[in-house]
């Protein structure tokens, strides 16, 4: 710059200079524009009104359910085979197919009922999100950490999570609430069974299991299907805490399983969870006391073993937070080539609903944002809309022609060589309940599998919250437990004898002692003098 030059600069800029939106210097950001120092200020305070009024915007509106999360990015790494046999067999999609080959994923972990800053040890199922960008697009496998799910039917979801969340006169969560609908629900007793142990608190989400819950369909290149369920196991072992224990640790930390994950991370701990899938034949199968596409239902491992597909390395945390783990979307609908939809009613309802939230919470455009994005080409006729900052055309399309078919240089359709999966579906369009549900089976079965302390933490935990209930949910959730096992059955209607009376429901699920805490704060605090 010459002599002359700099007789023109008004301030030095380098590559560190803060700067607004429109790549103008901030020369002063401890004082707005104002009318002598005492102000007062005016409209024209560009950088203020710049900073302020994006500061307003900084959120977007908070998921309904699984709110609270945390993330990371890694790779899927696959095995070439399933169990002993070649994945061609079952399924021609790519990322499975070459033993090595890794597909790069970012993993969601999350609680489903509280919100964004929400204590991570309160009892609630933890969402288990994978996307993978894999070579031919997107595939998000949206689940658990728990292998089944309350309820079997989507149009029972909204309210069920009505039911969980905090009463909508007082907002404060209430037991009373949660098992007036599971009482009257008797599929989600099985569920109950396991959220009530101490399953229902994993010690952070390294130490978890994660699951597809849903039942989805592997397609191979002759068309063919089979039913498949999507196992994720933790190399790092299995830790689940009781409610005492999770009551003392949220004294300490309520971000203790997020701040986990990031260290374990940070420090070349790099978590690491192996896929195993179940597999059985696309039909009916009368010989089960259960509907294979029952969301509600283990299938059992002696008749379907889990068979591993491939391993996952979580390897590197998030460089921004908002940016990557709270815009980043997942839906069920999103399948590659060799993955299918099973007829799972669930799996349906949450098909249309994840990713329709996403455009309702993110935007019109979420998928144009990287930490969304497939990491290949697209190429679309969709434009438009709000945020859009890029067309997704292809590099010789003609930018006059947004519509297909056209032999004006327009996209044109891929060209399929494996075989179209055509199954058959014949039946009458009904409003009806699946016909074998044996809702207490399995949970008898999990109650008889579970330790000793286990049992006993999970009586204790619903005794806790069901003594202040009203009466008829109480007789309605023994009889369950009664069908469920006999001993289950019994020590709930002992411990609710003898349990004490008077408790308010109005506290987080299985908390001992959270209707004491306003008492508590009152005789407990020191009093203070004005100031």
């Amino acid at each position: 710059m010459t002599k002359e030059q700099s007789n023109f600069e008004t301030n030095m800029e380098d590559e560190d200079t803060l700067t607004n939106r429109q790549g103008h210097p901030i020369t002063n950001n401890q004082n707005m524009r104002t009318v002598g120092n005492r102000g007062p200020a005016t409209l024209e305070n560009y950088d203020f009104i710049e900073k302020i009024s994006h500061f307003d915007r900084e959120r977007v509106p908070e998921r309904v359910v699984h709110s609270r999360g945390a993330g990371a990015h890694g790779y899927f790494e696959a095995y070439g085979a399933v169990g002993d046999e070649e994945i061609s067999k079952y399924t021609r999609a790519k990322l499975f197919q070459e033993k090595g080959k890794q597909t790069p994923v970012f993993v969601r972990f999350s609680s489903v009922i509280h919100g964004g800053h929400s204590p991570e040890t309160l009892r609630d199922p933890r969402g288990f999100a994978v996307k993978f960008y894999t070579e031919d697009g997107n595939w998000d496998l949206v689940g658990n950490n728990l292998k089944i799910f309350f309820i079997r039917d989507a149009i029972k979801f909204p309210d069920m999570i009505h039911a969980f969340k905090p009463d909508p006169v007082t907002n404060i969560q209430d037991s009373e609430r949660f098992f007036d609908f599971c009482a009257s629900s008797p599929e989600t007793f099985h569920m109950v069974t396991f959220v009530y142990s101490p399953w229902g608190i994993p010690a952070n989400y390294r130490m978890m299991q994660g699951s597809g819950v849903n039942t989805y369909k592997w397609v191979n290149n002759e068309g063919e299907a089979v039913l498949v369920k999507y196992h994720w196991e933790p190399k790092q072992g299995i830790r689940n805490l009781t409610q005492s224990e999770a009551e003392e640790i949220q004294a300490k930390n309520f971000n203790h399983a997020t701040q986990d994950l990031y260290d374990a991370i940070e420090k070349g701990d790099f978590p690491e969870w192996e896929l195993l899938v179940q597999i059985m034949s696309d039909d009916e199968h009368p010989e089960l006391d259960f509907d294979p596409l029952d969301d509600t239902k283990l299938w059992p491992e002696d008749k379907f073993p889990w068979m591993a597909v491939g391993k996952m390395v979580l390897d590197r945390n998030p460089e921004d937070y908002f940016t990557e783990v709270e815009q980043v979307a997942f839906g069920t609908g999103v399948l590659v080539d060799g993955l299918d939809f099973s007829d799972d009613k669930m799996l349906q309802g949450r098909t249309f609903s994840y990713s329709d939230t996403q455009r309702h919470r993110v935007g019109a455009n979420y998928l144009q944002l990287p930490i969304n994005a497939p990491k290949k080409r697209v190429a679309t006729n969709q434009s438009g809309g709000q945020m859009q900052y890029k067309v997704d055309r292809a590099p010789f399309q003609n930018p006059h022609i947004n519509y297909e078919p056209s032999i004006l240089d327009g996209l044109q359709e891929a060209t399929q060589t494996g075989k179209e999966y055509t199954p058959m579906i014949k039946g009458n369009l009904v409003r009806q309940s699946i016909e074998r549900q044996s809702n207490t089976k399995q949970a008898g079965e999990t109650y008889r599998n579970f330790d000793q302390w286990e049992k006993t933490e999970l009586i204790a935990n619903l005794v806790n919250d069901l003594s202040s209930c009203d009466k008829r949910i109480q007789e309605k959730m023994i009889a369950l437990a009664e069908e469920a096992d006999e001993d289950y059955g019994r020590y709930l209607r002992e411990g609710l004898a003898h349990a004490g009376k008077g408790g308010s429901s109005q506290k987080p699920l299985g908390n001992r002692d959270g209707d004491q805490a306003p008492k508590d704060a009152i005789e407990k605090s020191n009093e203070a003098e004005p100031y």
